[in-house]
């Protein structure tokens, strides 16, 4: 059942080209703005017009630079801690202009948050970040728990009967096997509160795109990964999740 819901793998390219075509666009906007703002600069202080220059230089170099240092880190070269802060930031601010260039090349939002999600995830892993078992949170949306279902399992996912009709007795049932937290979150600020008071070194989420996309950002420095779930009845509602795609994952980032 699982293989005929499976969802087209992302491209990474897809994310890092728009990101750095926004950024093209965002230096091609302040020079102009340097342009049209230099007689008036001139006539406040002769240099104001170069240090003005300077600093939009320095902000746009430094951009691109955070945005390649993605690129390095991906092929196995040191992710710099600054770069990292600030490529989330950056990300922030240049994906509503990527969505926009996207749109004119026919990739929708949903396809950038999963690129950005791919992006992310490989570089997760090529820092070699790994994390024992009991130090590793596992958050999952509370629509991939059978809507019919009476059991509450938003704070203890062991109230799950295991009826097999969602796929939540089975992330019971690898939590228990493996050692890890296992928490179901009714949404973003739930989901905060778990991290906040269990103190993981490590996440692993299970969400759709956009949740994904603004939780890894949101729960940063502290590392996440993401596993995309299924939607076979449309978003928010009976989801699923491939068990075996979480299990490879736990496989890269738990210490054996």
């Amino acid at each position: 059942m699982i293989s005929t819901l499976a969802i087209a793998r992302p491209k990474k390219r897809l994310f890092l080209g728009l990101i750095l075509i926004s950024e093209f666009l965002v230096a091609l906007i302040l020079y102009g703005l340097w342009k049209i703002t230099y007689p008036g600069l001139i006539g406040i202080y002769e240099y104001l017009p170069a240090a003005v220059g300077a600093v939009m230089i320095i902000i746009s170099t430094f951009s691109i630079g955070a945005v390649c240092n993605m690129v390095l880190a991906m092929k196995g070269y040191p992710y710099l801690p600054l770069f990292r802060k600030y490529s989330y930031e950056l990300i922030r601010i240049l994906f509503p202009i990527s969505v926009r260039v996207g749109k004119i090349f026919g990739i929708s939002r949903r396809q950038l948050e999963g690129s950005f999600i791919a992006v992310s995830n490989l570089i997760f892993i090529k820092c070699g970040i790994k994390v024992k078992a009991n130090e590793l949170l596992l958050l999952v949306p509370h629509c991939l728990q059978l809507a019919s279902c009476p059991h509450k399992i938003t704070r203890d996912p062991k109230n799950c009967k295991r009826c097999g009709g969602c796929n939540i007795g089975d992330l019971v049932k690898l939590s228990e096997e493996i050692g890890f937290y296992f928490l179901v979150a009714t949404g973003g600020t739930l989901a905060r509160q778990f991290v906040k008071k269990i103190r993981p070194k490590a996440v692993l989420a299970i969400a759709c795109e956009r949740d994904l996309m603004s939780g890894i950002q949101d729960v940063y420095p502290l590392p996440a990964v993401g596993v995309l779930n299924l939607r076979p009845n449309g978003p928010c509602y009976n989801t699923k999740v491939n068990i075996e795609d979480v299990r490879k994952m736990l496989d890269k980032i738990i210490i054996k």
